[in-house]
């Protein structure tokens, strides 16, 4: 009689056991930026451990030691189920994510978590069931807090001087305004940018402040021209393979959901929060020119921006965005409620 329920218990924790193991997931995340980089150790490390602590260990994700694509293959690396999760930016695939272009206009904010947040709020109540998406699981989107004008080796501040000089960028919206402008655009990713400038491919480049100091511009460009409401932005994800996810047990989706989403999206956005007057100050502290923008070139920025807009609509809608106008607004009324404008 107790062998046989020294037995049954034994069997009992071992299906207890191996119903426990079957249900653990190991998730691998391909990340393209380097471990020192302030996205991998403020932003993405943080997301893995949380992932493990609120599915109790049950998912766990491993960041692996090196990308397993260039920067604009990472949609493509999760949707195939290449790598688990991924990150990037939509900006890299400009004929897949015409969506999101409205996000990257001119004055779409310097305040990059209420960003965020605006864009994850968009997404959610414009986007979520376009076919553009499909395939993954979106976890995050953000912003980065108004991209600047950068240059190498003189000041931008009116349209004059923008007229013939060459900047890396890195989607159509900013070829739209670099070229409506009188310059000439390289496409390229910010990855890209080091080399571009020490072998003088480009005169300048198109970043954010924090970008200069962590993609190690500083000695490279030393001429900022600041826009008050940002000369340009750009849009970014975090996706997961929608096959793996649907692996996943309910109660693992909900933790992980818990902390995914706005919350995730806000978490991108006040790193770059952080990071963008720290690079100011740090550029000015060197030396480095930062020269505001004149009323002259925000003007003409502007007049690019109405432009923009309209073609937009028209682009918009051939992908399924019922009405985009109506989209627009929503981020923007959104947006200047979070930042308090």
């Amino acid at each position: 009689m107790t062998t046989g329920l020294f037995r049954s218990a034994t069997a009992a924790a071992l299906l207890v056991a191996s119903t426990s193991f079957a249900s653990s997931q190991s998730l691998t995340m391909s990340s393209w930026v380097p471990p020192t980089h302030f996205i991998h150790t403020e932003f993405l490390v943080p997301f893995t451990e949380k992932v493990a602590e609120v599915t109790e260990g049950r998912v766990t994700v491993t960041i692996l030691p090196a990308p397993l694509g260039s920067p604009p293959q990472h949609w493509e690396l999760a949707r195939n189920g290449v790598a688990d999760i991924t990150w990037g930016n939509f900006t890299y695939e400009p004929e897949r994510f015409v969506a999101m272009w409205f996000a990257e206009f001119p004055n779409a904010g310097t305040n990059a978590e209420a960003q965020s947040r605006a864009l994850w709020q968009t997404y959610d109540t414009y986007l979520r069931d376009n076919a553009t998406f499909d395939g993954v699981k979106m976890l995050s989107v953000g912003m980065f807090g108004g991209g600047q004008l950068h240059h190498g080796k003189t000041s931008i501040s009116s349209p004059a001087d923008v007229t013939g000089q060459k900047f890396r960028m890195g989607g159509p919206i900013q070829e739209k305004l670099l070229s409506s402008l009188g310059a000439v655009p390289v496409a390229a990713p910010a990855t890209k940018a080091y080399e571009m400038l020490e072998s003088g491919v480009i005169d300048g480049s198109l970043h954010t402040m924090e970008s200069v100091v962590n993609f190690r511009l500083e000695d490279s460009l030393k001429h900022h021209t600041i826009f008050p409401n940002g000369f340009y932005d750009a849009t970014f994800f975090v996706v997961m393979n929608g096959a793996k996810w649907d692996s996943l047990s309910d109660a693992d989706k909900a933790a992980i959901d818990a902390i995914a989403g706005e919350d995730l999206s806000a978490a991108w956005g006040k790193n770059f929060d952080a990071q963008n007057p720290a690079a100011s100050e740090k550029l000015g502290a060197a030396g480095h020119e930062i020269t505001a923008a004149s009323p002259e070139l925000v003007a003409a920025v502007n007049t690019v921006y109405d432009q923009l807009v309209a073609n937009w609509i028209v682009a918009a809608k051939a992908v399924g965005v019922e009405d985009p106008a109506a989209m627009l607004a929503f981020y923007q009324q959104t947006y200047s409620a979070l930042a308090g404008k």
